[in-house]
């Protein structure tokens, strides 16, 4: 089955990932039906988007081929460790390390800042060489937030086949979109539908 890539995702955002960037990270490439998908992280221009939509980049700033590749990986090592929580399976030990790398690649401490006109605030310095580096550290240190939480029970991949979509569950919803879910129900209803007939 060939891929057909859609520059801009279909789909709202899963249930949490307004609430956890790491869920929003890894859901920037989702499976369609039909053997399509949609990746956010794509090209550099939906790259260096993503990242300033999400304040991980200032305006302006763009990232190269070279980053958006670095985004890419550490989004499949990011997809592994939900994978396996989900699963209850044991953690690929490069997917840990790579998370751990990001995390520790700088300092996550806004320092204070003085402004003559509006006075004190804190802001982390970010020179354009770091902003790749703040990215990932940002997403990879909200990721060990998600799965250290009392969160980290809710979280599960979309119940629509082929969507691979994480989200947190809630209540007894396992979809990540109103759409996955009436594609799963009418698939649960064709399936009936068909055993009755035999």
């Amino acid at each position: 089955m060939s891929e057909t890539p859609i520059a801009d995702p279909p789909l709202p955002p899963a249930p949490g990932a307004g609430r956890y960037l790491a869920l929003d990270f890894a859901n920037s490439a989702i499976a369609l039906p039909g053997g399509q998908f949609a990746d956010a992280l794509g090209t550099t221009a939906s790259t260096n988007r993503w990242l300033t939509e999400r304040g991980l980049a200032p305006a302006g700033v763009e990232v190269q081929e070279m980053c958006a590749t670095q985004l890419r990986a550490l989004r499949e090592h990011i997809r592994a460790l939900f994978a396996a929580r989900v699963a209850g399976l044991p953690v690929l030990p490069t997917a840990l390390s790579a998370v751990n790398d990001a995390m520790s690649r700088t300092p996550t401490a806004a320092l204070l800042q003085w402004d003559s006109e509006n006075g004190p605030y804190r802001a982390a310095l970010c020179p354009p060489n770091e902003v790749l580096d703040r990215a990932l550290a940002t997403l990879a240190d909200n990721t060990a937030d998600l799965l250290t939480s009392a969160d980290a029970d809710s979280l599960t991949t979309c119940a629509s086949p082929p969507c691979n979509r994480y989200l947190l569950r809630h209540g007894r919803r396992h979809w990540c979109s109103t759409r996955c879910g009436d594609r799963a129900r009418a698939a649960r209803a064709y399936a009936r539908r068909t055993q009755q007939a035999d």
